[in-house]
């Protein structure tokens, strides 16, 4: 099975039928209102683009301080990163757009409708990780990348409430995530081991930090990010 066969087009194409089916005309409207919603402060524009770029750095340049050599970094070009960025940008079979719409645009507002960020960011987090799954089981990623994928989603959930629902910075920051990866090192054997459980830690510690600093994002969704108003209250969800 390769990252193609994958089909991580999956998530957006579930949106786009259980819309069609369930909510017609005014669900589309409200989808299509998160998924562009870009009339946020460019500190969180940053954030969404460089915050990936310094998990990875930090996780690179600490498995290299350990004495693992990073033969990938000869090899990496501005011009190729930003080619990068830009392809997967558009590319619904690479991930970030195929994933974005249905998971943080569709899945996350209908369950923080009913449920505080915390708990909705748990159920998602299960949920990613288990689409995530047969990367694990058929492709040959790390099975650390499973707790990572979890651990992460947290920090979807709170850029997408701290900027009032917009699918679009989270569709930047899982570009992003993806553009320069602790696999873009080169780190070989037991470094590249070493360096995916750094990174898991990294994401750890920097969840942790939202929760710990940032109380109040946890406390309720703004409601831009949520389902609510978008059903009669007998078929709110529950």
């Amino acid at each position: 099975m390769s990252r193609m066969e994958f089909l991580s087009v999956g998530p957006l194409a579930a949106a786009l039928i259980v819309i069609a089916l369930a909510e017609g005309r005014p669900g589309f409207r409200a989808w299509g209102r998160r998924l562009i919603r870009w009339r946020i402060g460019w500190i969180w524009y940053a954030v969404a683009i460089l915050l990936p770029v310094v998990f990875v750095l930090v996780t690179g340049f600490i498995t290299m301080a350990l004495g693992a050599a990073a033969p990938g970094l000869a090899q990496l070009t501005w011009t190729g990163l930003l080619t990068v960025f830009a392809v997967r940008l558009v590319n619904p079979l690479d991930g970030a757009l195929g994933e974005e719409p249905g998971f943080r645009g569709y899945a996350l507002p209908l369950l923080q409708a009913s449920r505080p960020p915390l708990l909705s960011a748990a159920i998602l987090g299960v949920l990613v990780t288990l689409w995530h799954l047969p990367l694990v089981l058929f492709i040959g990623l790390s099975p650390i990348g499973l707790p990572t994928t979890f651990a992460i989603t947290f920090l979807y959930v709170w850029l997408f409430n701290r900027t009032g629902g917009s699918v679009l910075l989270t569709l930047l920051f899982h570009n992003s995530q993806g553009t320069l990866t602790v696999g873009s090192f080169g780190f070989t054997a037991a470094d590249a081991g070493r360096a995916e459980l750094v990174y898991f830690l990294i994401v750890v510690l920097a969840v942790l930090a939202t929760v710990v600093l940032d109380r109040q994002a946890w406390r309720r969704a703004p409601r831009s990010a949520t389902a609510v108003g978008r059903f009669p209250l007998e078929m709110r969800p529950t």
